[in-house]
């Protein structure tokens, strides 16, 4: 057994503090934003120029003018505020946001990141990982713990064009989540049903605890 997106995705909620402004990446991220703990009050915010994401909306009830930085329709809250891309990123780049939560293509045992982007495939952009992983305070990656060929995500160092270098500070995975630790990484959590033997032979990154 292994967490599904909607698992890992809660679990990640599990990070989020009181009082914290957060950003959620693209991918498995956005769906955080369903799994916001009980008392717990946060104000998500999208690069794309939106501060208070609600959950997302019931089918048939979507508004296409409300779309985070994935382009998929969200809801809006009483305190919802909206701005342009200037304002947006000078509140990431002024270490006003509290934390990142991130998809990856690849996260090395030392915190390096690469997020954005496939040699040789059609690239739309960076986005704003790049200022993400620069100008907040924490960095959780959400990813699978593997490639679509079954090799390992979590690697010794990463072979795709990074993002940001030293920059992870905890990796949720299907079968768990790791922190970045001097050394390597160190295994915090198992998902249910999955072995501490399991997650160690599917990682090539070092594992130290």
């Amino acid at each position: 057994m292994a967490w599904d997106r909607n698992q890992m995705a809660a679990r990640a909620a599990k990070e989020l503090q009181d009082g914290w402004y957060v950003n959620l990446g693209i991918g498995i991220p956005t769906l955080v934003a369903n799994y916001i703990p009980e008392g717990v009050e946060v104000t998500l915010q999208s690069e794309n120029g939106m501060l208070g994401i609600g959950p997302f909306p019931y089918e048939g009830a979507e508004d296409p003018d409300l779309i985070n930085a994935g382009k998929q329709t969200v809801t809006d809250l009483p305190q919802t505020a909206y701005f342009d891309s200037s304002e947006s990123f000078a509140m990431i780049r002024g270490g006003k946001i509290a934390m990142a939560i991130l998809g990856a293509m690849e996260v090395a045992e030392n915190g390096d990141l690469a997020n954005w982007m496939f040699p040789g495939k059609l690239v739309k952009g960076m986005g704003g990982a790049m200022d993400l992983v620069a100008g907040v305070g924490r960095v959780v990656v959400v990813m699978d713990h593997a490639n679509k060929a079954g090799e390992s995500k979590v690697l010794k160092r990463c072979t795709l064009p990074l993002t940001g270098q030293k920059v992870v500070d905890r990796i949720i995975t299907n079968l768990g989540v790791m922190d970045v630790v001097e050394g390597g990484l160190r295994i915090v959590e198992l998902a249910e049903g999955v072995s501490d033997e399991e997650l160690r032979a599917s990682t090539e990154a070092t594992i130290v605890a």
